[in-house]
């Protein structure tokens, strides 16, 4: 009989555990939630901006830098995404072709490839930012908006090599993708701004 009723007390405990956990996770994740839509507001594009956060609620949490890393990593997989399509349009050889078109894009191809190099560079500087306010805080900041706002510019040179230069089934296939990669990028740079040290 005593026994029974210790089972039953230790069952009792470990539901409430569990319930207690499954409550308070929600919240978590709401307040999680709730920063991301908050810092979302100081970019250009705020939906796409908390669409493309949502699933980085529990990591980043209410950090500014774990938002800014975030945003950063969702630009270089969409920008590695459009440059394999870019690719694929030039059969995986960037020199073939030479006409007009197949020259707009082996351009773009080239420096979709310089803005995933840049952003996969601004990924790692962030993470050597050290603590805010010091000198090196704000150096390797500094590096991070140079390279993110060079990616921006790779990727606006693409959209404006195959508009004067393509044909309108190329033209609109590659600016599909690569629109949103400049959208992203523009967002995880206001983002990435944001982390300035006020004064």
């Amino acid at each position: 009989m005593e026994r029974r009723i210790l089972a039953l007390v230790l069952v009792l405990v470990a539901s409430v555990a569990i319930c207690a956990s499954a409550s308070s996770a929600p919240a978590v994740g709401h307040r999680a939630s709730a920063f991301i839509r908050s810092s979302c507001r100081a970019t250009r594009y705020p939906n796409l901006c908390e669409r493309s956060l949502s699933t980085y609620a529990p990591p980043v949490r209410r950090s500014p830098r774990g938002v800014a890393v975030a945003a950063l990593s969702v630009s270089a997989a969409k920008a590695r995404s459009a440059s394999a399509f870019v690719s694929r349009m030039c059969g995986g050889k960037p020199t073939s072709g030479r006409t007009r078109e197949a020259g707009a894009v082996k351009d773009c191809l080239e420096t979709m490839r310089d803005s995933v190099d840049r952003l996969r560079h601004s990924i790692r500087e962030i993470g050597r930012m050290g603590p805010a306010r010091s000198l090196r805080f704000s150096w390797h900041l500094s590096n991070v908006q140079t390279w993110v706002s060079a990616a921006l510019t790779d990727q606006s040179t693409c959209l404006d090599s195959v508009s004067q230069n393509a044909g309108p089934t190329v033209r609109a296939a590659i600016r599909k993708r690569v629109v949103e990669v400049a959208q992203v990028t523009s967002n995880a740079l206001a983002l990435v701004n944001r982390l300035q040290p006020r004064t």
